[in-house]
This record gives C-alpha cells, structure tokens and sequence, in this order.
C-alpha cells in the first residue's frame, strides 16, 4: 500500500456539523410537540435531559450510522483496491472512517436505552444512573432492548473493522451497518397499530435506501475533500445507487405515511404537516441529486483533472448534506410526534397482533382472490423477474441466445414467490399453522428449484460488461470474487449445504425457537429469507444451472439428494405426531372463532410437509437426469471433435492393441 499523506482534516467540522443540524431538528420539534406527546401517553414529564436530550442523541447517532454504511459502501464498491487484494489508500481511510462512525453509532445506541426508559417510565434520567440495573431493564421495554441490540451490532461492526485491511472483508462489513438499522424498523409507530405488517415492511426498505443514500453522499463528501484519487469514477457508481435509493424511499416513504395517517390530516394535525415537511425535504434531495448528476458528476468524468470540478462537486453534496441532516431530524421528531388517533377505536386482537382482520376461514376463493401484497418478498420477486429480463434483452441485443427454459423457470420461480406471500397464503400465514408450512413448503422446496434452474449466475456474468485491461474491476468482478471466495467454497459443500437445508427446519420447530418468535413479524420475515436461502443453497449445489466453486459428480449429486430429501418426509411425520401444540400462545391468543382446532390444524400443516416432498423429489430427479444425459452428450460431442483432429488416432492405437493381442495368441497355439 502506499504511504498516506497526511491532510488536513477539513471534512471533520462538515460532519460533526451535519450531526447537530439533524439533533438540533430533531430536539426543536421534540420540544414543540412535548404537551401532545405527555397528553398521548399520560406520562408525566421526565426533564429536560430526557425530551431534548433523546432526540437530539438518535438524529446524531442516526448520522453517524448511515456516515458507516456509506464509508462501507465506498470502500467495498466504489472505489477499486490494489491487484493484490489489499485496500487502497481510498478504501483504507473511507474504512477507516467507518470504523470510527461504527463506533460512535455504538455509543449513541447505549446511550439510548436510559434515555428511552426514562422516556417511557416518566421518570427523570438522574434515577437510572446505574448502568446494570439500566441495562437489565431495558428487556421490559421493546424501544430500549432494540436500542440495546443496535449497540451490540454497531460494537461488532466497530471492533471487526479494525483488523480489516482486504477488500473481501468490506462487503461483509456493509451487510453489518445496514444490519444495526434493522431495529430502528422494528419499533415505534410502524411497529404497533393496524397495518403494521406494511408499515415495518416499508420502514426497512426506507431505512436501508436512505443509509445506502444519505451514508454514501457523506462518504463521497469526505472523500472528495480528501481529494482522493478515483473521484470521478466513485461519483459515477454512487449516482446510479443514489438513483434508485430516491426510488426506494420515495414509493416506501408515501406507502409509510399513508398506513399511518389519513389524506385529509396531512394539513390539519401536527403529524402530517411533519410528513408533508419530510416529503418535501425528499423532493428537494431528488433536485440536488439530479443537478449532481447533471453537473457534477458529468463535470467531474469529462474533466477530472480541471481545477474546480471537484469544489463544484463538493459545493452540490454539501447542500444535499445538509437537507439530508434537516430530514433525518424531523424523522426522529415525527417518530416522536404522536399520529392522529386511527379510524378504528376498538380493533380487534387479530389487527393488534398481526396488522388486519381475516374475513372468514381460509376457502379457496380467499386463498385465490384475497391478497395482501407483502412490501418485501412480493417487491423482491418483481424486482428479481424485472433485472433478470432485463439481463436476456442485453444477450438477445448483443446477438446471443439464452434458452427459453431457463428463462421460463426463473420467471415461474418469481411468480409462486409472488403468490406464496402476497396472495391468501400469505395473508393467512402468520395466522394459522397450517397456512404457515404451506408457504414454507412453496419458499423452501419449490421457489428455490425454479430460481436455481433459471441459471442467474451465468446470465450475470455474460450480461455484465468485463472489465478492461487496467481498469478497476466492477460489478462482474465482484461476483466473480463472491463464487471464488473461501466463504462460498465451505457454504457449497455438499455436506454443509445438505445440514444448513435439513437441519434449520429440525431446529426451528423442535426447540423453543418458532415458539419464541411465532408472535413477531421480524421473526415471519426472517423465517421466510432463511428458507429461501437455505433451499436456494441446497438445490444451487445438487440441481443448480451455474456452476459451484465445489463442482461433484452427478452421483454425488443423486446421493444428496436421496439422504437430504427424505428427511423432509420425516419431519412430517413427526410432526403429525407432535402431542405439543406449536404456537399455541400465540395461536390461540388470536381468538379466531373459526380456528380452535389448534392440534387438528398442526396435524393438517404435518400433513401438508410429509405430502409436498413428493413434488420437489420429482423435479429434482428429472432434472438430474436431463443433466446427466446433456453431459454424456457433451463429453462425446469432444471426444468426436478430438478424434475428428487427429483422425482417429486413439481409435486406430486400440485396434492395433487388439491385433497384437490377437497375433500373440495366434502364434502361441500348437
């Protein structure tokens, strides 16, 4: 690496600046909406240190928060490392500057869990000067444990960074700094109240694209008063992330609003002219980041070297540096500020527990007709049939075929993930037990099957331009150092992805696990990406189109098959034995009048399993066979090829053998 000159530190004020713009937002409207607030909770009022200290802290540490993932970002993707591996001087300080945001993040998060205790109690802070005793009771709060969660996140992500200094580990450091947003997302107004699943759904995304935004708009900030090398072609990459986080957080921030507040009380209550000051704030960020675009980045890749592109440059993102900063306080002060009262005075226990009512017992016409589009996974399968058509329309421009059957696979994989969770199944999941193993046997054993024999990795690396001679490497590099990488080699051994495949659903619904988590909504989404992605691993190594760093026989393949797959048959019949009813809590807490049948109802679900392995087995084997009859073809189709070079030479040596062979035995008869 080389040496790194040392500068001065001029973006130090800049961001320090940023963070007490958004406390200082976020504390003017904590205080302006205080009597509301003690009026809402009938709580009395904790002091000063509490009302202003609590909103000022989170925007701060909210600041710092997203300054990690973007230096994260930087680092992993906008800026190339050395042909070694090793960062670059760019990478080195932007993950560097991450590591001391991370930390910051951590403290501000500890921070947190007295003051919101003190906030919720209506006690003063003073009380709480105990750290153990604090810290224990942050468990009774679900604020406080996730602002508890959020400094342990954030301290691994700070203490991991430190030994840091390959490019491999940075990908994984990003995945860390989103992860300590995750429970931001899960408490607060989004978290409770009616519609709730499409709140903290729309929330996560929201949250994750500003991150992904604000975070990489400070980092390329500092990085451009650093003026660092590669200015031009992080500007570049960072414009077209910027482009579609503004998407992201636009469409989820209005879905956000409109679940929480009505059309008409956007002008007539305290809460909504707060939404309508955010959406505002959003416009005016698209407007500075468009006339980035427009200016600076345009300036700055026709004439990197011309004195005066880079403070152009840096003139634009100070601007949005400071919008940014005035909209992430009043997000802190709007999540202080209480919403106007809903609709619904008395809702009913399903819509307090789960976020709306069911219309009856689950008929096929509901199961068909009745949907409730999930933000997530249903947004996940356009976006997924969306970029991959995009990525066949690249080949057939270019002149290059790409098989139909994949093609169709794939885009069948998208629509029953589509179904599975945004149709009745998936409204009637978290609701049933029944309902729930179907979906997970459609997420687990038939998605997973399809999406594999769509062949998305290949299609990648043919459609994604390869870098040139010189360049830094991009998007088709990145992938291409994924699969070579020593993480992916251990995940797609066929004994590793077989245990990960069985052993997640043994271990979920035979411990303490599903009954401990039946009741969240966190937890439903986390059990759907963990079958998703165990089943996509499993099938990817047995069945999958693209090749594996592991590559194995299709033997080996067929005998993973035959030990993994009738575990499955197993765990159905066990299931169906089961005297203990999972989730009976939460199941019966529901007070669903057509649903009291808790132990016939998980019978059905053992059913259902036992029953579905079936399919998958059939898919499977007909697609090992088909493989297994295309690779015999291949191999003969090159050994013609190499008989029709050299004329037949093995053939005419075997022939000689057999006439030596048949002489010697001539000769030896009496």
């Amino acid at each position: 690496m080389t040496a790194i000159p040392r500068r001065p530190a001029t973006f130090v004020p800049v961001l320090v600046g940023a963070a007490i713009l958004a406390g200082g937002t976020a504390a003017g409207i904590g205080a302006l909406s205080l009597a509301d607030a003690l009026t809402a909770t009938g709580l009395p009022d904790p002091g000063p240190a509490t009302t202003l200290g609590l909103p000022f802290v989170r925007a701060a540490g909210e600041i710092a928060a997203v300054l990690a993932v973007g230096s994260f970002l930087l680092a992993a993707f906008l800026v190339p490392p050395q042909d070694s591996g090793v960062l670059d001087v760019a990478g080195y300080r932007a993950l560097r500057l991450g590591t001391v945001a991370s930390g910051v993040w951590a403290v501000c998060a500890a921070l947190l869990v007295p003051l919101t205790i003190s906030d919720v109690s209506g006690h003063p802070l003073s009380e709480f000067g105990d750290l153990v005793t604090t810290w224990s009771l942050a468990s009774m709060i679900d604020t406080a444990s996730a602002w508890r969660w959020t400094a342990f996140l954030a301290a691994a992500v700070t203490l991991l960074s430190l030994s840091v200094l390959r490019w491999s580990w940075t990908p994984v450091l990003l995945a860390g700094s989103l992860l300590t947003l995750i429970p931001l997302g899960l408490t607060g107004h989004s978290a409770a109240g009616g519609s709730h699943d499409l709140a903290t759904n729309s929330l996560l995304i929201h949250l994750v694209a500003a991150g992904l935004w604000a975070g990489g708009l400070l980092a390329l900030l500092v990085h451009a008063m650093r003026g660092g090398e590669y200015a031009a072609l992080a500007a570049r990459r960072f414009s077209v992330v910027a482009l579609w986080c503004f998407v992201a957080m636009g469409l989820s921030g209005v879905l956000n609003a409109l679940v929480r507040i009505a059309p008409s009380d956007l002008l007539t209550s305290q809460y909504g002219l707060l939404v309508v000051a955010k959406f505002v704030a959003l416009c005016l960020l698209g407007v500075a980041g468009w006339g980035q675009r427009r200016r600076g980045v345009a300036a700055l890749q026709a004439e990197p070297d011309a004195p005066g592109t880079s403070r152009a440059l840096i003139r634009l993102a100070l601007v949005e540096a400071g919008i940014f900063a005035v909209t992430f306080g009043i997000a802190v002060g709007l999540g202080r500020t209480p919403p106007p009262p809903p609709p619904v005075l008395n809702p009913s226990i399903p819509m307090v527990k789960i976020g709306y009512d069911f219309a009856g017992p689950p008929t096929l016409a509901r199961i068909l007709f009745d949907w409730r589009f999930d933000v997530i996974f249903g947004t996940a399968a356009l976006v997924l049939a969306t970029v991959y058509l995009a990525g066949v329309l690249r080949l057939r421009r270019r002149g290059d075929a790409w098989p139909a059957g994949r093609t169709t696979a794939w885009l069948l994989g998208c629509l029953i993930l589509l179904v599975a969770t945004s149709s009745g199944t998936g409204r009637y999941m978290p609701a049933m037990f029944s309902m729930h193993m179907v979906v997970h046997m459609l997420l687990s054993m038939l998605v997973p099957i399809l999406l594999v024999l769509g062949g998305p990795t290949t299609l990648a690396l043919r459609a994604l331009p390869a870098a040139g001679r010189g360049d830094p490497p991009g998007p088709r590099e990145w992938l291409l150092a994924a699969l070579h990488s020593r993480v992916s080699r251990v995940l797609t051994n066929p004994i590793v992805a077989a245990v990960i495949f069985v052993v997640g659903f043994y271990g979920l619904y035979f411990s303490t696990l599903f009954d401990s988590i039946v009741g969240s909504h966190a937890g439903h989404v986390a059990m759907n990406i963990h079958f998703l992605l165990s089943g996509y691993l499993f099938y990817w190594v047995v069945i999958g189109v693209d090749p594996t760093p592991r590559p194995i026989s299709p033997m080996a393949k067929l005998a993973v098959v035959f030990a993994s797959l009738p575990m499955h048959g197993f765990f159905g019949v066990l299931l169906m034995g089961l005297q203990k009813v999972l989730g009976e809590w939460f199941y019966g807490g529901l007070k669903l009048p057509w649903h009291t049948d808790l132990a016939g109802d998980q019978h059905l679900g053992g059913g259902i399993t036992w029953a579905a392995g079936e399919l998958p087995l059939l898919v499977v084997m007909v697609a090992l066979l088909v493989q297994w009859h295309r690779s015999d073809e291949r191999t003969a189709k090159r050994l013609d090829r190499a008989a029709d070079r050299d004329e037949d030479a093995e053939l005419a040596a075997y022939n000689a053998m057999l006439a030596e062979v048949a002489r010697r035995d001539g000769s030896g008869r009496p």
